[in-house]
């Protein structure tokens, strides 16, 4: 039966959903100009690590939705846990003192995963509002600290933290800065991309490091460190190109953080919740405890809208000192939530009871493995990432690293040929990102791997009969 207002799967009408979607739904992102003429590509389900679209065409899932359905499509423990609080409580607001049972039991939950001293969970309903109130709580802090003016945060070009006008503001990513709007850049300030495939020629790795430490502690020392209040880091750079920061970097960026009394902010968005073989990165990946980690996407794995940011147990001694006046304003509607936030306990139990974690890092380094193999392709520059996290970055002259024009649109143009043969993988630009569901087993990566490989092999055979690029 139908739900009501919603027509069954088999009673739609793929033209008629086509033309509703182009007429009335603005997407993120949206370019004006091929949205018009091409329109959306209609999801209709997903089953396990696949989604179909309306016509019941079969993709394997590249993206995980959007680096986050972790735990696959279809998993019953988390529709059941969604559909029953649902039933029981649908909803209640958190503001002040109220709470709900669910969001009381995945804030613990949240506390025992993160590393260290990160007991306190201020719910969101993504990463975008869990880093926009990461700045806010930094704010508070240290102005209930008697270090009011430590207002200044610093991030990195090619960093990624949200689509808020702070959270804009802080991301690097140059495509994301149009034109036609407004950013912050008084208070906001950026450092180097750690890209080790674009740094400076001639430069070693261990002296690109080198350089890219000495330049946060120039701009630290730039604007003073009594002016700082954070710094900003995604420990792998998700949507900026997957990029791997050279080794020790995330440690020593820490140490300077703690040197100068500069919060340290770890965007585990993406990298949280398995994509590298562990719930969180920051400590058993890359050996650093922040003093706020933020984290979204894998926490529910796509099943609800959530994001969460946890903080430490010396944030939370300030700023809930004694004062009259000490109320935390800052909130949403949603903030613990009590389905989204059941979603997220199920997700996080199913992980433990399928050992998900060890499952990537047993196969993880297969995907590695196979999709490396595709640098033997002569447009294939740079192939980078770790474990479930892949960026396969492709170039007019792999020798010099020569782009191709922008207008060549290299990217999409291999995305639609892995579309065509059954695979969903994400362009940016030039490059083509690779974060599959958490499950995938050894046959779907080869899988994975080998299309992948035909859709960069057509798109040479388009160039070159298009006069674009000769071998």
């Amino acid at each position: 039966m139908s739900q009501p207002g919603i027509a069954s799967f088999d009673q739609v009408d793929p033209q008629d959903i086509w033309r509703k979607d182009r007429d009335h739904f603005l997407h993120p992102w949206t370019h004006f100009d091929s949205f018009k003429k091409d329109g959306s590509l209609v999801m209709g389900r997903g089953d396990g690590a696949f989604v179909y679209d309306i016509a019941d065409k079969r993709y394997l899932d590249g993206i995980a939705g959007l680096w986050c359905v972790n735990m696959g499509y279809g998993r019953e423990e988390i529709v059941a846990a969604i559909a029953d609080q649902a039933r029981r409580l649908a909803f209640f607001n958190p503001f002040v003192d109220t709470t709900n049972v669910p969001a009381a039991e995945l804030a613990a939950r949240l506390a025992t995963l993160a590393p260290g001293a990160l007991n306190h969970v201020f719910f969101t309903c993504g990463g975008s509002t869990a880093n926009d109130t990461a700045v806010r709580l930094i704010q508070y802090y240290q102005s209930r600290r008697g270090k009011p003016q430590k207002r200044h945060l610093i991030s990195r070009h090619d960093s990624y933290h949200g689509s808020t006008f702070l959270t804009g503001s802080i991301s690097g990513k140059p495509g994301d800065r149009s034109p036609h709007l407004h950013f912050i850049d008084d208070w906001v300030h950026h450092v180097s991309s750690p890209n080790v495939y674009r740094r400076p020629k001639g430069m070693t790795v261990a002296e690109f490091c080198d350089h890219l430490i000495d330049e946060l502690k120039a701009k630290i020392l730039e604007i003073g460190p009594e002016n700082v209040a954070a710094f900003f880091a995604e420990l792998v750079l998700g949507a900026g190109g997957v990029i791997v920061p050279p080794e020790g970097y995330n440690r020593r960026c820490r140490e300077l953080c703690r040197r100068y009394d500069i919060l340290y902010i770890a965007d585990e968005v993406v990298t949280g919740f398995g994509r590298l073989g562990h719930m969180f990165a920051s400590r058993d990946v890359f050996g650093i405890e922040p003093a706020l980690l933020v984290c979204a996407k894998g926490l529910p794995s796509g099943y609800q809208p959530l994001g969460a940011c946890i903080f430490s147990d010396e944030i939370y001694e300030v700023i809930s000192a004694p004062d009259p006046d000490g109320w935390f304003t800052n909130g949403f509607t949603y903030s613990g939530h009590p389905v989204a936030c059941a979603a997220g306990l199920a997700n996080i139990a199913l992980m433990e009871q399928e050992d998900i974690c060890g499952h990537v890092r047993r196969v993880g380094p297969l995907l590695e493995q196979r999709l490396q193999a595709l640098r033997d392709l002569p447009i294939v520059g740079d192939v980078r990432g770790s474990h479930f996290m892949m960026c396969v970055e492709n170039v007019a002259d792999p020798a010099t690293g020569e782009p191709f024009p922008e207008e060549v649109n290299i990217g999409k143009r291999i995305s639609d040929h892995c579309e065509r043969l059954g695979l969903i993988v994400r362009p940016i630009g030039a490059l083509n990102i690779i974060s599959p569901p958490l499950i995938l087993g050894e046959a779907e990566i080869e899988a994975l791997a080998a299309i992948l490989r035909q859709g960069i092999e057509a798109t040479m055979a388009d160039l070159a009969a298009e006069g674009l690029w000769r071998n």
